[in-house]
């Protein structure tokens, strides 16, 4: 064998090497594979302090891997499944529809791209509710059918939506040009005085030989804002039935409602042919009775899609104790204030802790915040209604993001309509919840409620990534 051949065997063999290890390095640099093992999906974060350092902010994206470590873990669970989400929003009331139809024609339209758009940078709300006639977040109190003292309207033939065409409905318009598939809940907080058995806007109850003017004044609620173009997914019979001693408000007791509903307002849908949802309660979560009164009735049952509830008394686990009694029947969280004189950093934690988590860790299908927007001086409201009432956007010389939009945001951007929430375990103070996309991807919500910063591990399908939270501080985690 002469030399040049033993030389040209020898460059070959170190070329080829050479090209064996360029090929190793590169499969690294494509992070194929790590000392801890194989790398799993990529782990993309956003993240919001108390102390407001960082707000829906996005993190460097992270792989999975296995990971060793002494950290606490989450672990989520594709193969459990629950409840499909119908959405995450606020109240659009009257007021809030008000100061943002006062904005510029381009700062209206960039706003409610922001909050409605489905773009990277849009928080893609996808469910609101709105009053029936005035709430107490309105410049004034009015019904849809308000007659002068002394006359009735039975036949409920001068219905009129007048009143909302100014602000409410051309908002309404807008939102939907930019999300046809907005759902919408409809709730009154009074019906016309007239109605009423004090002849007044605050407190009081139904009269029984209006029973059915009512419930024909709702399907000309739902028959002409359709005609507007805003298809009403549901409506509650009344918002906060137990509480008499706001303007406006009434009374309806759980008999009372069961009565209408299966003798008046059931069958006046049913004989119209509407199907939009009739919704029971929509009052605090220390009264679970309540709505199962109401599903006990099985002729008003039929008529019922599920139950709605808020938060200013009782726990969370009524929403458990009511789907375990009528499991078929769906859960709707619909109204939670942030108020003027609270911190930030409380509000985000038990929002995010009691609301978006807890919420659907107990089978609801929507989280709902109270007020969209307000003016800096918490206006407009009516005589006697709330003065204190935080919007999530104030909007005055400037557009200003308050706490209850990054509460909502946190679940709104990244968990759209028709995602399932799925397992996942509650570590220590790391409440949290998980959802599959309908796009496949998975959504872990985390809230920080402990007295301390904490690392922990997120785990999937057999790898974990490593993750820390600030305490109070709420992580959307997406992969």
């Amino acid at each position: 064998m002469s030399l040049r051949f033993i030389i040209f065997l020898l460059s070959l063999f170190g070329l080829l090497s050479l090209q064996s290890n360029c090929s190793k390095n590169t499969s690294s640099d494509q992070g194929n594979t790590t000392p801890n093992g194989p790398v799993g999906p990529a782990l993309s974060t956003w993240i919001s302090n108390g102390d407001k350092s960082a707000l829906l902010q996005k993190q460097n994206d992270q792989n999975f891997s296995t990971v060793s470590n002494t950290y606490s873990t989450i672990e989520v669970d594709t193969a459990q499944t629950f409840q499909t989400v119908d959405g995450f929003g606020y109240a659009l009331t009257g007021g809030s529809a008000y100061v943002i139809n006062r904005l510029s024609a381009t700062d209206k339209s960039n706003l409610l791209q922001e909050l409605f758009g489905t773009g990277s940078n849009s928080n893609a709300v996808s469910y609101l509710r709105i009053s029936i006639g005035a709430s107490d977040l309105n410049a004034s109190v009015f019904s849809y059918d308000d007659m002068p003292a002394g006359q009735t309207d039975v036949n409920v033939t001068q219905f009129s939506l007048t009143q909302d065409t100014v602000d409410l409905i051309p908002v309404l318009q807008q939102i939907l040009a930019i999300n046809p598939n907005i759902k919408i809940l409809g709730s009154p907080w009074s019906p016309p005085v007239w109605m009423k058995d004090n002849g007044s806007s605050v407190g009081g109850s139904l009269l029984p030989q209006y029973y059915d003017a009512y419930a024909h004044y709702f399907v000309k609620y739902i028959q002409q804002m359709q005609g507007k173009g805003i298809t009403i997914n549901a409506i509650t019979p009344q918002n906060e039935p137990l509480y008499g001693g706001n303007n406006p408000s009434m009374v309806m007791t759980a008999d009372q409602e069961a009565s209408f509903i299966k003798n008046n307002l059931g069958p006046a849908f049913q004989s119209a042919g509407i199907s939009t949802k009739i919704i029971v309660y929509d009052h605090n979560c220390d009264k679970p009775e309540y709505p199962i009164t109401v599903l006990n009735d099985a002729t008003a049952r039929a008529f019922i899609d599920g139950s709605a509830f808020h938060l200013y008394a009782g726990d969370i686990s009524a929403l458990t104790t009511v789907h375990n009694a009528y499991p078929d029947k769906n859960l709707y969280f619909t109204e939670q204030w942030t108020g003027a004189n609270a911190s930030f950093d409380g509000d985000l934690r038990w929002h995010v802790k009691n609301v978006i988590i807890g919420t659907m860790r107990n089978w609801g299908k929507v989280a709902l915040e109270w007020n969209l927007a307000s003016d800096p001086g918490y206006n407009p409201h009516t005589p006697g209604g709330c003065t204190e009432c935080k919007g999530a956007i104030t909007i005055g010389n400037t557009i200003t993001r308050n706490v209850s939009y990054y509460i909502v945001a946190h679940a709104s951007r990244f968990v759209p309509p028709g995602s399932i929430r799925i397992a996942s375990n509650i570590s220590g103070n790391l409440y949290n919840v998980a959802f599959k996309t309908p796009a496949g991807k998975k959504v872990l919500i985390v809230v920080n409620d402990g007295t301390g910063s904490t690392s922990f591990n997120i785990k999937y399908n057999g790898h974990s990534v490593t993750a820390g939270l600030a305490v109070g501080a709420v992580g959307t985690y997406v992969w």
